[in-house]
């Protein structure tokens, strides 16, 4: 069953300011999250709720929240690995 996929506006914003290829990279992993909300070599934050989880695309790495029972993945956060973990 394919999970919908939703964006916060924070995520589309940040997601515009990265170049376009690693864009498209993040983008194309993203989609890719409906049919597997929990891909090999994503990980559950520590310290946050339940279902919060992040994958690495390059440097850049997505924070998403996964709502099995609505069948919906969030993304919430898109950047740089150094700057990511800051505001969660």
């Amino acid at each position: 069953m394919a999970y919908e996929i939703e964006w916060t506006a924070a995520a589309v914003r940040e997601l515009r300011k990265i170049d376009r290829p690693a864009g498209r990279r993040i983008a194309l992993a993203v989609t890719a999250l409906a049919e597997e909300p929990r891909p090999p070599g994503s990980r559950a934050l520590a310290g946050q709720p339940p279902g919060v989880m992040r994958i690495r695309i390059g440097d850049y790495r997505v924070v998403y929240q996964v709502d099995d029972h609505r069948i919906i993945v969030t993304v919430v956060r898109v950047a740089h690995r150094r700057e990511v973990y800051r505001t969660l």
